[in-house]
C-alpha cells in the first residue's frame, strides 16, 4: 500500500513538473517579443510622423498643450513643457528640444527670446528664458475640436488627439527626420507657396513636381532626387562669390551644416593640403558671410571647385520618405504624400461643411419653431396644464399643423427648449428681425450646400486664400541648378612634389634628394614608362617601386583624349624598329601594359608625350655596321594614325638603329580644341553640352559681356566658372569684331548708341564700357556684322508713337571703348529692339554640262568654273 502511495505521489509530481515546463517561456522568446514591442513603440510613438498631420507624437502633444494654454499671449517654454508632460511620458528634455525645433521652423510657433540659430549651430537659451505662442497660421489650419478624433492620455486622466485635423501639407512644409529601430525617415522641407500651388494642381488633375527648399538657402541639384524615395540623392552647395583683394565670400551654407562646421572643414582641407588659403573669417550676423582669403598664386575658380570637392561647401543628402499610415510605416514619394495630404484636406473641409450644414439646419429649425410658438400663441395653451407631461403634449399638439415643413421630426427635446424661452423674449419678439435672421442663415446654408456640391472648387479657393494670407515673405530660398561634376584630382591643390630615381626605379614625394619631376597632389595617379616597354599607372606615395630604367613619368589624367604618345621601339622578335602613336585613356591601376609587341628583349628607343596631340619629326641614325644606303634620315609622325594602345605600329626600318633624336614639333593632329558653354551650370566643356563657343588654339580667349555693361576676357580653361544669370553674351574673342550696343545713361537720363573694338588684353579683369552711375543699364549689345536697330519713340504735339529702323553704322562710327557714344534720339524712346539682318537665301539652279557658272565675289567678275 505504501509503495503504491509513493508511486502515485511521484507520478503527481512529474505531472506538475511537466505543467510548469509547458508554461515556461525561454529567454530568447522573451527577448524576441519584448524587442518587437519596443521596436513597434519607437516607430509608432516616437520617431516616425503620421501622414495625416505630419507630426511625431511629441510634436502633436506640444501643439495640443499650447492650444489649451492659448490666450493670445506668449507663454514661458518651461510652462509649455510642464503642460505637455501631462500627455507625453518621456521627460522635459525631449519636449524642450522638440519645441525649439518647431520654433526654428518659423511656421507654427511665434517665438520670443534667444531660440538659437540653425545657421551657426548656436543653441537656444534655457526654457525659462524663452517664450512662445501659436501662430495665426497654426490657429487657422491645425485645430478644430469638432473634426478631431480623441484618445485617452498615457495615464488615462485626460484626452489627447489621435491626429490633429491639419488642412495643409504640413509634413512636407516642415520636413522631419527620425531614427527608429531598423527604420529611419528623412523628409526634407519644401517651399510653403510651392506646396499650396502644387495642391491646387493636384485638385486640377495636373502633373505635380515639387523640390525641397531649405531655410539656409544655397543651391541644390535635384536631378537625382527621385521624388524623395529611398535611393535618391540631392547635392547642395553653398553660394560662393569672388570678393575683392583675392577673397571668396560664402553667402549661404548647405542644409544640415553650420558656419562653424563649414569653417572647420575648410581648415581641415587646408591642413591636408587639398586647398591653399591664408585665412578664414566668420562675419555672419543677420546674413551668412564667411570670408576666405586665398594664398598667393591660387586661382579663385579652381579654389571654388576645391571647396566644393573637399569641404562641406557641398554636401549630399539622401531623402527617405517614410510615414505612418494606419499604424504601419510606409515608404512613399513626396508626390504621393502631397496627394494624400491634399485629399485629407478636402475630406476635413467636407466634414467642416457638413457640420456647419447640420448646425445651420438646426438653427433654422429652432428659429422656425420659436417663431411658430410665439406668433401662434401656443405658449398660452399650457396655462391650464397641470402636469409636465400635459405641457409637452399641448405644445406638441399646437405644432402639429406645421410639422410637415420641417426636415426632421420634432422631438421632446425641441419642445423642452421652447418652454425655456423667457417671457421677456416673447414680449419683445420681432417677427421681421426673426425672418431676416432666418433668411441670412438660409443663404449661408445654400452657400454651404453649394460648396459641398463643388468641394474641389471650394478646396482650391481655400488654398488660394492661404497663399494670399500667409504666402508673403515665404518665397523660395534655395536656387535650383544643375551642377557639374568636379573631379577631385583636377582641383586638388598641388601640395606635394613628384620625384623620380630613374635607374633604381622609384617614384614618390618623399624622395627629395632625387630628380624633381613636377608639382602634384597627394591624390594624383602617376603614369610611368620603362625602357623595356612596360608602363603602368600607380597611386602616388612617399616612395613607390615601379621598375628600373624609367624613361618617362608624369601625372596621369584619365580620359585625356588630347594627350598622344609618339613612340619608336625595337621589336626583338623581328629585329625591326617600329613606330606608333597611341593614347592611354583608361587603365587598371598597378597593372602592367606594353608599348611593344611583348617579345623578350624589346625596348623603347624614343618616347614623347604630346599634350595637344602634336605630331613631330624625328631624326633617325642607323648603326654604322648596317647595310642601309642611307644611314641618317628624318621621319614625320604625322604620317601615322593615332590608334589604340595595343596597336603594333608601322615599320620604321629593318636595320639596327643607333640613335633617335627629336628634330621638329609639328601641328596638332586634332586641330583646335572645340569648347562648348553649358549655361545651366555656367561651365565650359568639351563634351558637346550647351552652345559651341568655337575652336581654340594657344592664346585664344573668350569674350564675356555682362548685363551690367562690362566686358571681360577669359581663358578657355575648363575650370573657369561663369555666372550665367549675369551674362548677356559669351563667345570666342575676335579682336577684329565690332561691338555695337545701346545703353541708358543714368546721369543724362537718355539713351546712347556706341560702337567699339576691344583694345585691352588683360585676362580676368572687367572693364565697364557704359557710364558708372547706378541708374545706367545696358539695353542691347551684339557682335553681329551689320546689325540693325528698331526704335519706337514719341514725337510731336500728339505724342504719337513712331517706329524707325536704323543700321548701327549709320548712327555712329567705331570709336574707343571708353567713348560715351552718341545720343540715340532727340525724342522720348519707349522701346528698343535689336534686328539682325537675314542672310540671303541661296538660289537653287540646275546646271547643264559645259555651262559656265559665275562664282565671283561682289567685287570680282573674272572667277569662273566650267563643269565637264
Amino acid at each position: 500500500m505504501k509503495e503504491n502511495e509513493e508511486n502515485n505521489e511521484e507520478q503527481h509530481k512529474n505531472e506538475e513538473g511537466k505543467e510548469k515546463l509547458t508554461n515556461v517561456i525561454p529567454v530568447s522568446g522573451m527577448y524576441e517579443n519584448w524587442f518587437l514591442d519596443y521596436a513597434s513603440y519607437v516607430i509608432l510613438e516616437r520617431a516616425v510622423p503620421a501622414n495625416e498631420d505630419g507630426f511625431k507624437p511629441v510634436q502633436r502633444r506640444i501643439m495640443h498643450a499650447m492650444k489649451e494654454m492659448d490666450d493670445g499671449r506668449f507663454n514661458k517654454v518651461a510652462n509649455i513643457i510642464g503642460q505637455t508632460m501631462q500627455y507625453h511620458p518621456h521627460g522635459d528634455a525631449s519636449i524642450g528640444d522638440a519645441i525649439v525645433n518647431l520654433g526654428q521652423k518659423d511656421l507654427l510657433i511665434e517665438t520670443q527670446g534667444n531660440w538659437g540659430d540653425i545657421r551657426t549651430g548656436d543653441r537656444s537659451a534655457a526654457p525659462r528664458y524663452i517664450e512662445a505662442r501659436l501662430s495665426k497660421f497654426a490657429l487657422d489650419v491645425v485645430f478644430n475640436p469638432q473634426t478631431t478624433d480623441w484618445q485617452l492620455s498615457y495615464d488615462g486622466r485626460k484626452k489627447e488627439p489621435v491626429t490633429l485635423p491639419v488642412k495643409f501639407p504640413l509634413l512636407l512644409a516642415q520636413g522631419v527626420e527620425g531614427i527608429a529601430v531598423g527604420l529611419s525617415t528623412k523628409i526634407l522641407p519644401h517651399n510653403f507657396c510651392e506646396l499650396i500651388e502644387a495642391s491646387i494642381n493636384v485638385l486640377k488633375n495636373k502633373k505635380v513636381e515639387i523640390y525641397p527648399d531649405f531655410p539656409t538657402g544655397g543651391m541644390a541639384d535635384f536631378s537625382e532626387y527621385n521624388d524623395g524615395l529611398r535611393g535618391g540623392k540631392i547635392r547642395v552647395r553653398a553660394k560662393i562669390e569672388e570678393g575683392e583683394k583675392r577673397t571668396l565670400l560664402i553667402k549661404d551654407i548647405p542644409f544640415g551644416t553650420t558656419t562653424t562646421g563649414l569653417i572647420d572643414s575648410i581648415i581641415k582641407a587646408n591642413d591636408k593640403g587639398k586647398i591653399k588659403i591664408k585665412k578664414v573669417t566668420d562675419n555672419t550676423a543677420k546674413d551668412v558671410e564667411i570670408e576666405v582669403q586665398l594664398a598667393s598664386g591660387q586661382s579663385p575658380d579652381i579654389t571654388i571647385d576645391a571647396l566644393y570637392a573637399f569641404t562641406d561647401c557641398e554636401v549630399s543628402i539622401s531623402p527617405n520618405a517614410c510615414v505612418i499610415i494606419d499604424d504601419k510605416p510606409h515608404f512613399l514619394t513626396v508626390s504621393e504624400i502631397l496627394k494624400r495630404n491634399t485629399q485629407d484636406t478636402v475630406e476635413l473641409l467636407t466634414r467642416e461643411l457638413e457640420i456647419r450644414k447640420g448646425e445651420l439646419m438646426e438653427k433654422i429649425l429652432f428659429s422656425s419653431l420659436e417663431k411658430i410658438f410665439i406668433e401662434n400663441r401656443i405658449y398660452r395653451d399650457i396655462e391650464e396644464a397641470e402636469t409636465w407631461e400635459d405641457v409637452i403634449n399641448r405644445i406638441d399638439k399646437g405644432l402639429d399643423p406645421f410639422k410637415p415643413q420641417f426636415y426632421r421630426e420634432i422631438t421632446e427635446e425641441d419642445i423642452v427648449r421652447l418652454t425655456e424661452i423667457k417671457i421677456k423674449r416673447i414680449s419683445k419678439f420681432d417677427s421681421f428681425k426673426a425672418d431676416e435672421a432666418m433668411r441670412k442663415m438660409e443663404e449661408e446654408l445654400k452657400e454651404v450646400e453649394h460648396n459641398l456640391a463643388n468641394i474641389t472648387d471650394f478646396a482650391i479657393a481655400y488654398f488660394k486664400k492661404l497663399l494670399d494670407k500667409y504666402g508673403k515673405g515665404r518665397e523660395r530660398k534655395t536656387e535650383i541648378k544643375n551642377f557639374d561634376t568636379i573631379t577631385a584630382a583636377t582641383v586638388a591643390a598641388n601640395n606635394q612634389k613628384l620625384y623620380v630615381n630613374r635607374a633604381e626605379g622609384f617614384i614618390g614625394y618623399g624622395m627629395k634628394k632625387d630628380e624633381f619631376v613636377t608639382d602634384c597632389s597627394d591624390i594624383d595617379d602617376i603614369i610611368v614608362f620603362r625602357r623595356d616597354g612596360i608602363y603602368k599607372v600607380v597611386r602616388i606615395d612617399e616612395k613607390v617601386f615601379v621598375g628600373k630604367d624609367i624613361i618617362h613619368v608624369a601625372v596621369f589624367n584619365k580620359n585625356d583624349e588630347r594627350l598622344v604618345y609618339n613612340a619608336a621601339y625595337l621589336d626583338a622578335k623581328t629585329g625591326r624598329t617600329m613606330v606608333k602613336r597611341f593614347q592611354v585613356l583608361s587603365v587598371t591601376r598597378d597593372r602592367d601594359y606594353d608599348v611593344t609587341k611583348g617579345a623578350k628583349g624589346s625596348k623603347v628607343l624614343y618616347l614623347a608625350a604630346r599634350p595637344n596631340g602634336e605630331a613631330e619629326v624625328i631624326n633617325v641614325k642607323l648603326s654604322n655596321s648596317s647595310r642601309a644606303r642611307v644611314k641618317v634620315f628624318d621621319y614625320d609622325f604625322a604620317e601615322l594614325e593615332i590608334k589604340g594602345r595595343g596597336a603594333g605600329g608601322n615599320i620604321l626600318t629593318k636595320y639596327p638603329v643607333k640613335k633617335i633624336e627629336f628634330k621638329l614639333l609639328g601641328e596638332s593632329s586634332f586641330g583646335g580644341l572645340k569648347i562648348w558653354y553649358d549655361s545651366s551650370v555656367g561651365r565650359l566643356n568639351t563634351d558637346e553640352r550647351g552652345e559651341l563657343i568655337g575652336s581654340f588654339h594657344g592664346d585664344d580667349n573668350i569674350l564675356v559681356i555682362n548685363k551690367d555693361g562690362s566686358y571681360e576676357l577669359s581663358s578657355y580653361e575648363l575650370t573657369n566658372r561663369f555666372e550665367n544669370e549675369k551674362i548677356e553674351l559669351i563667345e570666342k574673342f575676335d579682336p577684329n569684331k565690332v561691338i555695337s550696343c545701346v545703353y541708358y545713361d543714368g546721369v543724362a537720363k537718355t539713351y546712347y548708341v556706341k560702337r567699339f573694338q576691344i583694345e585691352t588684353r588683360t585676362v580676368n579683369k572687367q572693364f565697364l564700357f557704359i557710364s558708372e552711375h547706378r541708374g545706367s543699364k545696358l539695353e542691347v549689345v551684339t557682335t553681329e556684322k551689320d546689325p540693325q536697330l528698331e526704335i519706337v519713340y514719341k514725337k510731336g504735339k500728339g505724342r504719337e508713337k513712331e517706329t524707325s529702323i536704323y543700321d548701327f553704322d549709320m548712327l555712329i562710327d567705331v570709336k574707343g571703348w571708353k567713348a560715351q557714344g552718341n545720343k540715340l534720339s532727340q525724342y522720348d524712346v519707349t522701346k528698343i529692339k535689336l534686328l539682325t539682318p537675314e542672310k540671303p537665301k541661296e538660289q537653287k539652279k540646275d546646271f547643264k554640262v559645259g555651262e559656265s557658272v559665275d562664282l565671283s565675289l561682289p567685287d570680282k567678275d573674272d572667277d569662273q568654273i566650267t563643269l565637264f
